[in-house]
């Protein structure tokens, strides 16, 4: 979104008319030819916030309530062992504005919602007396940067900040941590940082940790040079801190989780911007050790992206296509596979999508949480929503989903980071 030009402010009021009935979703999506415009669409649901006692709507068969309401831009969400909920309250790092294109990004961005100060801590919540309410709530490290994902291993807590990996000591049971972060390992930041948010797991036995790596463009709109070690799952050594690249090719590579059944690490990954409406979708896949999975060069296999100077024809060849797409443009951020007994059987091993809402559609996509099913690790099936009416009547948005996770007792956790709640949905009685 960071190239936006000054006329896209004119279609933040007059969005391209247009957009045609596909199918951007499941394993064999359709695919239009690209299309481009004088200036890209910008067509963002304002953000307003909920009314209050409203609340998003859940399937049938499911209800929803508040975890936790009036947070400071919730993004991304981690269960404790003991049951205890972390929540990174986050955004974009603060970076001086470089010209007029990087104004109206901004103004575009805070449109949105997300023009709010990053509060750049981790915040715990803890149920105490299991009604599904948290009635603890501290500031359990503050003094972060940007901060996403978390992960613990044994008795260290790991951070992705937007510029490394950072760890702490931790005990169960305590409610914040003040020791000082030592650092692992440095990631790509510098002074664009276009995909700032760094996601992080833990491989199964715990020797290995797996990070997201936003690129730093649209579609290498700043050159590949700019790239190194972008656009990329890492794997980090938890010992020694060293690092490689898992895999690559994906633009901006976000939620990730481990398919149950199987043991597969799975990733969501949002595709580029501003060739139509409908292309290309953003997906989930699975990730497979050394793949490359097209981007700049290519989306969904081997479709080039002409834009992209110079080509590679060589890396499109390779290019693996995703298993499973997500819609065209709806941000699919939140990724987690269901491995509790709370929900029914039809639930177990499948995948939980939290889609943060398009910008660049001129009909909005996401805004809601959607279940996909899996039968012997795979997609068995399209998408089913969970949570909806995230927007109003008048297409402005009351909450916006991020991150999703499973809470101790099977309850599906979701982080709204407009709305500055934290929903948990849960069968019907």
């Amino acid at each position: 979104m960071r190239k936006i030009l000054m006329a896209g402010c004119f279609s933040l009021l007059f969005a391209i008319p247009g957009a045609a009935e596909v199918n951007t979703y499941g394993p064999h999506p359709d695919l239009p030819p690209p299309q481009s415009h004088w200036f890209p669409t910008v067509n963002v649901a304002p953000a307003k916030g909920w009314p209050k006692g409203a609340m998003p709507k859940a399937a049938k068969g499911l209800r929803v309530n508040a975890f936790a309401r009036d947070l400071d831009h919730p993004r991304w969400l981690y269960v404790l062992p003991n049951g205890d909920v972390l929540v990174a309250e986050s955004n974009t790092p603060e970076e001086p504005i470089k010209g007029v294109q990087d104004w109206v990004t901004r103004m575009v961005m805070a449109r949105a919602g997300a023009g709010v100060k990053s509060p750049n801590r981790i915040i715990l919540l803890r149920d105490t007396n299991g009604d599904g309410v948290a009635d603890t709530r501290t500031v359990f490290i503050k003094g972060l940067y940007s901060p996403f994902g978390m992960v613990l291993v044994g008795g260290t807590l790991y951070v992705a900040d937007t510029d490394a990996v950072v760890m702490f000591p931790y005990k169960d049971g305590e409610t914040s941590i003040t020791a000082e972060p030592k650092k692992l390992a440095d990631l790509p930041a510098g002074d664009i940082d276009y995909h700032w948010t760094k996601n992080i797991v833990a491989s199964a036995d715990g020797t290995k940790l797996f990070v997201s790596v936003g690129s730093d463009s649209n579609a290498g709109d700043n050159g590949m040079e700019n790239e190194k070690g972008r656009a990329a799952i890492w794997e980090i050594d938890r010992t020694t801190g060293k690092h490689r690249i898992y895999a690559s090719g994906l633009r901006n590579p976000v939620g990730m989780s481990f398919q149950p059944q199987t043991g597969a690490l799975w990733v969501s990954v949002n595709e580029r911007d501003e060739i139509g409406n409908n292309l290309p979708p953003d997906y989930m896949t699975q990730v497979r050790e050394g793949a490359f999975y097209g981007w700049p060069y290519s989306y969904w296999g081997g479709h080039v992206d002409v834009r992209v100077k110079p080509q590679r024809p060589d890396l499109v060849e390779r290019a693996i296509a995703p298993d499973y797409a997500l819609g065209a443009h709806t941000a699919s951020l939140g990724l987690t596979f269901y491995n509790a007994t709370l929900f029914p059987q039809r639930y177990r091993g499948g995948a939980f999508v939290g889609q943060h809402g398009s910008w660049n559609r001129s009909e909005h996509s996401g805004y809601k949480v959607i279940f996909v099913p899996f039968a012997n690790g795979k997609p068995s099936g399209m998408p089913e929503d969970v949570l909806t009416g995230f927007l109003d009547s008048d297409d402005n948005a009351q909450g916006r989903p991020v991150g999703v996770t499973i809470a101790r007792d099977g309850a599906l956790l979701v982080a709204d980071d407009v709305g500055n709640a934290v929903w948990r949905v849960t069968p019907e009685k």
